[in-house]
């Protein structure tokens, strides 16, 4: 295969990837930008843009619920959770489809579309090309876990992702994770109107932060109307009927929650198991993270790894 050489190779299209690819392009350096999927990586398609919008419109429809307080009746309020869909995905759109512009636009700078793989050090395969380059950047993000829970192949579960293509809203949302992700779509679809029960293993939520920064976030939830169930341990998924049983005890002391939805926010795991690193002499962690130092450099000559990838 003819081995092609470029001044720079960068890896994902995220947050980090554009802008050194601009930087690249500015500097006069021939670069190729690989993309295997939407331009503008978590935080445009399913991180940020899209859950800071359900965040405006649920704070807006929890505003107008309000409206007593502020002197006004809004009436019967329903919301139309296709039409609040429909808002984001729009936003995102335009956001995605100005990432991609932006970077096909760039001078010097060439768009691959594909996963890419290394297959020696500083030499990459993708979409039947070989590449290489003596600066290659990895921005190739991350992506949520799915926890080894007793009975979960046998249940549909949502994960950060899926449940911004609900078009409707739930019945009642279990929530297996009290960290920042799970709380935030915990507010947002009780505000939409669902009930909603989160579900930690640890005995508070946020268990990384402060005591009372956590106790303050669990005020402000309740009294939204969001239940808790903390120091949950032995969790298992089941059907029951057309719902889904969620275990959260073990031996004498059984106990289940049934709910419509399953959202699981547990973690999340950098997209690096594809990338043939140990071919590039490229070092990760035991959990897949690629180590790097306070330049973001890697194990390996010539190569940077960036945002989620990275682990910090």
């Amino acid at each position: 295969m003819h081995q092609e050489t470029f001044d720079a190779i960068v890896i994902g299209a995220g947050q980090a990837g554009p802008a050194i690819a601009a930087r690249c392009s500015r500097e006069g350096l021939r670069t190729a930008v690989i993309e295997r999927g939407a331009f503008g990586g978590t935080c445009v398609n399913v991180g940020c843009v899209p859950t800071k919008t359900l965040v405006a419109s649920a704070r807006a429809i929890h505003l107008a619920r309000r409206g007593a307080e502020f002197g006004f009746e809004t009436g019967d309020l329903r919301v139309d959770m296709a039409r609040v869909k429909a808002r984001k995905d729009d936003i995102v759109r335009h956001s995605r489809e100005g990432v991609e512009a932006w970077m096909r636009g760039l001078k010097n700078t060439e768009v691959i579309t594909g996963a890419a793989r290394f297959v020696a050090p500083a030499t990459i395969e993708v979409a039947g090309r070989r590449l290489t380059a003596p600066r290659i950047f990895l921005n190739t993000g991350g992506r949520s876990v799915r926890p080894e829970l007793p009975g979960i192949a046998s249940v549909p579960t949502l994960d950060h992702a899926s449940i911004m293509d609900l078009a409707t809203v739930p019945e009642h949302l279990l929530i297996v994770g009290g960290s920042y992700i799970g709380l935030e779509f915990a507010q947002m679809m009780r505000r939409f109107g669902a009930q909603v029960t989160v579900v930690e293993r640890s005995p508070r939520l946020l268990p990384r932060e402060d005591e009372d920064v956590s106790d303050g976030i669990r005020d402000i939830l309740a009294a939204e109307g969001v239940r808790f169930e903390l120091g949950a341990e032995c969790l298992s998924l089941s059907r029951q009927g057309r719902h889904i049983a969620l275990g959260t005890a073990c031996g004498n002391r059984p106990s289940e929650l049934v709910g419509s939805h399953v959202l699981l926010a547990v973690g999340r795991r950098p997209n690096t198991d594809a990338l043939g690193l140990e071919l590039a002499g490229i070092a990760t962690d035991a959990r897949g993270y690629i180590t790097v130092d306070e330049q973001c450099r890697t194990s390996a000559p010539g190569v940077w790894a960036v945002g989620d990838c990275n682990g910090r």
